[in-house]
């Protein structure tokens, strides 16, 4: 935790200060402090919550809301972002257009790489015909109209708030952290085992109380079909799966304090990127279907969304799919 305080610390003067970099300090893009400032306060949050018994009572009741408030306020952006990038990659590939993603408006949402395929990643073919072309045009317009003004609103949210007594109330808990972890009588030689043994064992009960899974190929058409549910609150069956993939986290990072930070796991990330693509894929499709009930569009439009809409659910049976393969070769490895 003393780790992560330090490296927030860092993500803040490089924010208020870019161009104070030290002589043997490599120059950095203050554009990546929030990124870095979100996770660093991510970890602090994670460590936090696996290892509760052994800290101060009062200091983590008040910390813990506010790192959840601080990342979730700095994630905004960069997500917008993303999903705008991956939507209209997917709209061009779907109808066979060039794709010409336009960067984001604020450097602190420049776009992630790609990420690599996994075994299972496979995609809707595109339907042919001129009607998908078309209506993929109009459909990339709207989605960049929906997205861009979402992430301009999240860049001025996360300045507010940086800006914020509440933020500079945060910064200050963390600066004295980064000297002293307020622990509890007794706790500085507590064995921390089985604490992260307990995170090991609610990702095991998470991962084996996900839906039974029938499909013996990424293409899974019966979860599909489920999948494409016009509701437009978020799709129930995504809802276990994200809280596997926030338990997968504090499991590896439960990991990094008893076996040293910065400790690998002894498998591959696979499970974890896949969980990533799941996350990615379900949030983009609920922002198709959103924009697919936009008041008056053209029914090209709504069609190039809906065909847009299948193909992100894909995605996300191809995501599963590939956790469970994963799983299965590395069950319950640190990741």
């Amino acid at each position: 935790m003393r780790a992560q305080a330090t490296e927030f610390l860092r993500a803040l003067r490089l924010y208020r200060a870019p161009a104070a970099t030290g002589a043997d300090e490599a120059p950095q893009d203050p554009a990546d402090a929030p990124l870095a400032l979100r996770r660093a306060a991510r970890r602090i949050s994670g460590t936090l919550h696996t290892y509760l018994p052994v800290l101060d009572a009062d200091w983590s009741e008040e910390m813990r809301p506010e790192l959840a408030w601080l990342s979730g306020t700095l994630a905004l952006e960069h997500a917008h972002a993303a999903r705008l990038d991956r939507l209209l990659r997917a709209l061009h590939r779907l109808s066979g257009t060039p794709a010409e993603v336009p960067e984001p408006a604020h450097p602190a949402a420049r776009r992630p790489a790609a990420a690599p395929a996994g075994p299972a990643t496979a995609t809707l073919p595109a339907p042919p015909g001129r009607g998908l072309t078309v209506g993929a045009a109009k459909a990339a317009a709207l989605l960049d109209r929906r997205l861009t003004l979402a992430r301009t609103r999240a860049h001025s949210t996360a300045l507010q708030a940086l800006g914020s007594s509440r933020f500079h109330a945060v910064a200050d808990k963390v600066a004295l952290l980064a000297s002293e972890v307020p622990l509890r009588p007794g706790a500085a030689t507590a064995d921390l085992r089985p604490l992260a043994g307990a995170a090991a064992d609610r990702l095991a009960d998470a991962v084996a109380a996900l839906p039974p899974f029938t499909g013996g190929h990424p293409y899974h058409a019966e979860a599909l079909a489920h999948g494409l549910s016009p509701d437009p609150v978020p799709h129930p069956q995504d809802a276990p799966w994200h809280q596997v993939r926030l338990l997968l986290r504090l499991r590896r990072y439960a990991h990094e304090v008893v076996a040293g930070h910065g400790t690998p796991g002894d498998g591959g990330r696979a499970a974890s990127e896949a969980l990533d693509r799941h996350r990615d894929a379900a949030e983009a499709a609920a922002e198709a279907a959103q924009a697919a009930r936009t008041p008056r569009i053209a029914p090209a439009t709504a069609y190039a969304l809906g065909v847009l809409h299948a193909d992100q659910r894909h995605e996300v049976e191809a995501a599963r799919y590939a956790f469970r393969h994963d799983w299965r070769q590395h069950p319950g490895v640190p990741r």
